[in-house]
């Protein structure tokens, strides 16, 4: 059951401190409160619950502010949990009405927060976020999208007494992977790990037919444990020594897979294994698959290649990187616009992101009622389809046309004036990555689960967006301070009286912050 939270936001003089006192409107978490629309989708979180049947759910404020200040503090479940428990500003930031000296929940309600936020909806808490920041109005008509017969005559989705839009701003793309929290994977500890785990549920089916079998069935486990090691202990092993190690742990394996077919027919039931059981014995079925077809065929590769037994929905994502060549992970395509960053695409399979332009560009256009005037990409991007897609649009692609080089030295000296600027504005978005991986969590996705790690790598481009707002927000604040010092240094330098109130209040105590459209910030777009 879910009961929907009050509406507008709680203030922070009325928040109720049993040791007296009250709180700071400068403390960030209160800042952070105000800059949320925690009304946006709250509707769309409360339908999946009963609006009649079970307990009362956390509210989505709790769920996603709790998530926030996990991925911001960079905390475990269950010290996020404490940290709650002891600072009365987490609690504001929470909805709380008043400070309580115990934790508001379990631990263990994280996952369920994880669950319940899926990526699509925190991509909707973001982009209501992005939008609020930029001045962006909300009701403002999203164009409609092209169709195919549109897609070589942009202005027909326009109507004739409507002129299209021009063209405006920049739009940065590129594509990162998220590591998961996974050991570094070889056939052979797969393989190991995975007869480990199918020893586990012959142990528990034998359990269920011991009356009917006389004996145990054996499955040398000792044996294939000194095998494995007299391999894995070697620096460097030869290629014929680790095809020997992979042949005798998939022979072991099969072994295996023999006795709990043996155990089923003898009786026992795959029902009365649990679930973690259950599904770790169909994994293992499938590596054991995979791993005999590719050393079978003297094979480095194969379809939806499992590199972990916790997480089979893991995979291989080959980047090419120094030092990194292949990362264990889940792949993303981002979009930045005037720092603002969008997580437009995750896939758990690999992709060329080069197939993601036309979309994210179009996703641009929904979103801010144009197109971009340039659209800043490294090469990977710059193929002839996407060129000729953007040249139709208006659209600028960064980098050096196709075809041989132009010979006039005047215009060779503008193209590369053009590529090191186009490059300057490129490199941001390799910052946003670097902060999302060095300051948060996207080095290192912690939860093991498809949908909780989706959720917590969108938790995290989220939190990217509220830094940069109130990291402007306080830029401003000085600047306003330092504004005012030499107002009235001013003034008394000439003698005068100042009539500057000094009071305890500042600028932002109201609700609503202004937007960038309001600080005489350049936009990208129009507002």
């Amino acid at each position: 059951m879910y009961r929907t939270s009050p509406p507008g936001q709680l203030s922070f003089e009325n928040f109720y401190l049993p040791f007296g006192g009250k709180l700071s409107s400068d403390n960030r978490w209160v800042k952070l409160a105000k800059l949320i629309p925690w009304e946006t989708v709250e509707a769309a979180y409360a339908e999946q619950f009963s609006a009649t049947m079970g307990a009362p759910a956390k509210s989505f404020r709790v769920a996603l502010g709790t998530l926030i200040i996990k991925e911001k503090l960079g905390t475990s479940d269950e010290e996020t949990v404490e940290q709650i428990r002891e600072n009365p500003y987490l609690q504001y930031f929470l909805g709380f009405s008043e400070y309580r000296d115990e934790a508001p929940f379990d631990p263990s309600m994280l996952v369920h927060f994880r669950k319940r936020l899926s990526f699509e909806l925190v991509g909707q808490v973001n982009e209501a976020i992005v939008k609020k920041m930029l001045g962006v109005s909300e009701d403002a008509p999203a164009p409609q999208t092209s169709t195919s017969s549109e897609s070589t005559a942009p202005d027909s989705a326009h109507d004739d007494d409507e002129p299209p839009a021009l063209n405006q701003g920049q739009l940065i793309l590129d594509a990162t992977c998220a590591p998961a929290d996974i050991r570094y994977p070889t056939d052979l500890s797969l393989l190991n790990e995975a007869r480990e785990k199918s020893e586990a549920i012959i142990d528990a089916l034998y359990l269920q037919v011991r009356d009917q079998l006389k004996t145990k069935p054996r499955t040398y486990r000792k044996q294939a444990r000194k095998a494995y090691l007299s391999i894995s202990k070697t620096r460097r092993p030869s290629r014929k020594l680790s095809r020997k190690g992979i042949r005798q742990q998939l022979n072991y394996l099969g072994r295996n897979l023999r006795h709990i077919d043996t155990l089923i027919a003898a009786g026992a039931s795959l029902a009365q294994l649990s679930r973690r059981q259950y599904r770790m014995l169909l994994v293992i079925t499938e590596v054991v698959r995979q791993q005999r077809a590719m050393y079978q065929t003297k094979t480095q590769r194969i379809d939806d290649r499992i590199v972990s037994i916790t997480q089979p929905h893991v995979r291989p994502i080959v980047r090419g990187k120094a030092g990194v060549p292949v990362e264990f992970g889940a792949k993303l395509s981002v979009s930045c616009i005037h720092g603002c960053v969008f997580l437009d695409h995750l896939s758990w399979d690999n992709f060329n992101e080069s197939t993601d332009l036309q979309d994210q560009v179009e996703a641009y256009r929904s979103r801010f009622g144009c197109y971009p005037e340039s659209v800043h990409v490294d090469q990977i991007y710059r193929t002839r389809a996407n060129r000729s897609w953007c040249k139709v649009r208006g659209i600028r692609l960064s980098g050096p046309p196709l075809g041989r080089p132009i010979q006039d030295p005047s215009v060779q000296d503008e193209l590369k004036k053009q590529a090191r600027q186009d490059e300057k504005v490129r490199v941001s978005i390799e910052g946003k990555f670097g902060q999302a991986k060095r300051r948060f969590s996207l080095a290192r996705v912690m939860a093991k689960l498809a949908d909780t790690a989706q959720s917590a790598i969108a938790i995290t481009f989220l939190v990217l967006n509220l830094e940069r707002w109130l990291r402007l927000l306080l830029s401003l604040l000085f600047w306003l301070y330092t504004l005012g010092l030499q107002v009235l240094h001013g003034l008394l330098e000439r003698d005068e009286p100042s009539h500057l109130s000094i009071g305890t209040s500042t600028p932002f105590e109201s609700n609503s912050y202004p937007a960038f459209s309001e600080l005489a910030i350049p936009l990208p777009i129009s507002a």
